[in-house]
């Protein structure tokens, strides 16, 4: 478990389109991530008014666009820290915990999705405080492998609002809502503050296994636990996504069946169950965040080659 350095991440003109803020190539169970959900991890407006304002007149303009947008909230990707051992887990793990507090999806296409969107960023080596006035939505993506080990990739539709017609890995967001998350005060509530966090741990790992179930088509009971393995933000506007590999029962034919029939199969045009060489060819055409995802993938099965 540890922060990716220079030769990992591409320190040279070649430098791939994302970071790998952190990376377990051993994954880790829910027993072994905590979320610490507060306030303090916020995003901090930007000083300059006029860019502080134009997150409101992006807002309004792309709603009188399109008319369904709808300003639900996700959980800001605030940092993260590494714990000391725990006397409940063996030694060799520690926990990682992440700050995490809900936002709205407003503020993230005001300054992620902002045309200006570099001008959020503070010259900075710490992570937090370089991404302090962007709402920073944190993502998941899955590495789903089948019975015959193949990997599985989503084409994504041309009809979506980022990156029509790229592939990336099944996934999407953890959700606030699904933990009963309606507002900032639960992160004033100190009476429920342990509770709250190990809601939010849980739904880490929870919503993952819900986006795999959606997108692909098969069920829950067709996969294994997750393993968290990492996190990769692209460096496009600084979108940062927590990976998790998951193992499935079933093999690539079947899974094909299951795809036809998937609830947000809308979201793609077509399922391939790819494998490692096959998605060395692919990556290049994945947002940068997803190729990041496929790096820490490699990273876990190297790790595995060593154990």
């Amino acid at each position: 478990m540890e922060k990716a350095n220079p030769e990992q991440v591409g320190d040279c003109p070649d430098r791939p389109p994302y970071e790998l803020l952190l990376i377990c190539p051993s994954g880790l169970s829910p027993s072994q991530v905590s979320v610490v959900f507060d306030e303090a991890y916020d995003r901090i407006p930007h000083p300059a008014i006029d860019l502080e304002n134009s997150v409101s007149e992006i807002w309004d303009l792309r709603v009188q666009q399109n008319s369904s947008l709808f300003n639900g909230k996700k959980f800001r990707y605030g940092g993260h820290a590494l714990g000391a051992d725990s006397d409940h887990l063996p030694r060799k793990f520690s926990i990682v915990i992440f700050m995490l507090l809900y936002l709205y999806l407003r503020t993230f296409v005001g300054t992620n999705l902002n045309p200006m969107w570099e001008k959020f960023l503070v010259p900075s080596e710490d992570d937090c405080r370089k991404c302090q006035h962007t709402s920073s939505p944190l993502g998941n993506g899955a590495v789903v492998e089948t019975s015959d080990k193949k990997i599985l990739v989503l084409q994504r539709s041309y009809n979506v609002g980022e990156f029509p017609g790229h592939y990336v890995f099944p996934g999407g967001h953890p959700e606030p809502e699904a933990v009963g998350i309606v507002s900032h005060q639960y992160a004033k509530d100190s009476n429920n503050a342990e509770l709250i966090s190990n809601r939010v741990s849980q739904e880490m790992f929870d919503s993952i296994i819900r986006e795999v179930v959606e997108e692909i088509g098969v069920s829950a009971t067709t996969l294994c636990n997750p393993d968290f393995i990492g996190i990769s933000r692209r460096d496009l506007n600084v979108r940062p996504t927590a990976f998790f590999f998951i193992k499935c029962d079933l093999q690539s034919k079947e899974i094909q069946q299951f795809y036809s029939r998937a609830q947000d199969g809308y979201e793609s045009t077509q399922l391939y169950t790819v494998s490692m060489k096959d998605l060395e060819i692919m990556a290049p055409k994945m947002p940068g965040c997803h190729q990041g995802g496929f790096a820490l993938y490699k990273l876990m099965v190297e790790a595995a080659k060593q154990t």
